[in-house]
């Protein structure tokens, strides 16, 4: 008969060869010290890993996580999300906010070049770039059922993915943690925090939440869109009187147009000819015709949102080059570089998984489920949680008049008004209001839709935000 310290060391062997098992099923993670293009070894520690969410954890999110290049055992833990929906994490590693860039070169054949980001934000944080939603970049699903996609299932599932993965990586919990995203996880971020909030009185472990970011951030979606045209008029895009044929024929509504009113649509259409050749991302940018003219295209550029009746999918694997002036460039390397068999043994993609990575996916079955994301803004500044809500004000898919619009719209005392906000040489950045909710809104002059047209700009404005300064 066994005794009963025996048989208590049996059940502690069973317990923890159990939650061991749990452990495991639910994350698997590398290290990664290498890549291919990089020139030696990562001076920045990297990991990339799974972590298993849904009932069954059939849906298995891929992602990569950076270690603060500062301090990681104080500095903060951030996640940060691309847009979409349905833009790979990887997005926001290697050409917004991330320790790497792609050299642009011509490519010839051979895995692209890989150079570091001056900019990191990754010397001030510790950042988790999550491929979300499922289907997204390197993450998939192993049944049919785990395929479906939506804004809440979205939410649900990264919710999950933090908890898991911080139970596996303990020595983050007492890190501050901030939610971060830019475009369309403007309609991601918010929910994903407030969801965290409210996790946090009853799901272990618990989320040392301080606050969330979002850049350039869709928030209210038919407002977003018919914001477009007096954004236009404002940059002088289109004359004052065209605008004033398009307000007085439309009555502000100049995305889904009757199409019985004549009048409107006559002016829309005169309006799409003034701005048909603008890059919508980035106004001041070269505006790319191979790329861009595309609905949608393996690179990820779209001129809608949300827009999925148009969209395509080249089928070819040889792709026609952007030029070498154009942004698109980089994501043309991208496409060469993550589709390459040596880059995905080190990042340790599993096999059979994804055929064809891409950096942004086609949106075909996302539901739509949030219309706005102020009540959670409302929501989260009562609970005292800080927010940084930026905007470059050269972007026309998400123009700052409409995010500086929903902003005014909380009636949030302001503590610091409008300003300008400069760098060390005492130029002008970008413009900035603070609000008595812990909430600060900035602009970057001059900046596209995401911080990777103003990469310097943006990491100073995160720098000084999140040690708590005034921009």
């Amino acid at each position: 008969m066994a005794t009963p310290l025996f048989r208590s060391s049996v059940f502690l062997a069973v317990f923890v060869s159990q939650v061991v098992f749990s452990a495991s099923a639910s994350a698997s993670s590398w290290t990664v010290k290498y890549l291919p293009g990089f020139s030696g070894p990562l001076p920045f520690e990297l990991e990339t890993g799974y972590v298993g969410v849904g009932d069954s954890e059939e849906v298995q999110l891929f992602y990569y996580f950076v270690k603060s290049q500062g301090n990681p055992q104080t500095d903060p833990l951030m996640t940060w999300l691309a847009g979409g929906p349905g833009c790979s994490a990887f997005s926001g590693l290697a050409f917004e906010i991330g320790p790497i860039n792609f050299k642009v070169e011509p490519y010839n054949g051979t895995v692209p070049q890989l150079i570091l980001n001056p900019d990191a934000w990754t010397k001030k944080a510790s950042i988790l770039f999550i491929d979300s939603p499922v289907g997204t970049g390197f993450s998939y699903s192993q049944t049919l059922r785990g395929s479906k996609r939506g804004d809440f299932l979205q939410v649900e599932q990264i919710h999950q993915f933090l908890r898991k993965w911080l139970a596996n990586h303990p020595e983050f919990i007492s890190n501050p943690f901030y939610v971060g995203g830019d475009s369309y996880s403007g309609m991601i971020v918010p929910p994903v925090t407030q969801a965290i909030s409210e996790g946090n009185k009853h799901k272990v472990p618990l989320i040392n939440l301080q606050g969330y970011i979002v850049g350039n951030p869709v928030s209210v979606r038919k407002t977003n869109d018919n914001s477009r045209i007096p954004y236009a008029y404002r940059l002088t895009l289109i004359s004052a009187e065209l605008y004033e044929s398009l307000t007085n024929s439309c009555k502000g509504e100049y995305e889904n147009v009757d199409p019985n009113n004549e009048e409107c649509v006559n002016h829309v259409s005169t309006f799409k000819k003034c701005v048909g050749r603008i890059n919508y991302w980035c106004i001041s940018c070269p505006y790319c015709e191979d790329v861009s003219s595309a609905p949608q295209d393996k690179f990820g550029r779209r001129r809608s949102l949300y827009n999925t009746s148009q969209e395509v999918l080249l089928a070819t694997r040889v792709l026609p080059p952007p030029s070498l002036d154009c942004q698109e460039y980089k994501y043309y390397l991208s496409y060469y570089w993550a589709n390459d068999d040596r880059v995905r043994k080190a990042l340790h993609i599993r096999e059979g998984t994804i055929e064809e990575w891409t950096r942004c996916q086609n949106r075909k079955n996302y539901q739509y489920d949030i219309m706005s994301v102020v009540p959670y803004h409302v929501n989260l500044s009562f609970k005292g949680y800080r927010s940084l809500v930026f905007s470059g004000d050269h972007d026309l898919m998400v123009p700052v008049i409409d995010t500086e619009a929903w902003v005014k719209s909380l009636s949030y005392p302001i503590v610091d008004d409008w300003r300008p906000w400069f760098n060390t040489e005492d130029q002008i950045l970008g413009y900035t209001r603070t609000y008595a909710n812990n909430m600060t809104f900035a602009t970057i002059k001059g900046g596209g839709h995401t911080p990777e047209f103003m990469q310097t700009q943006s990491r100073i404005m995160f720098y000084r935000w999140i040690q708590g300064e005034s921009l």
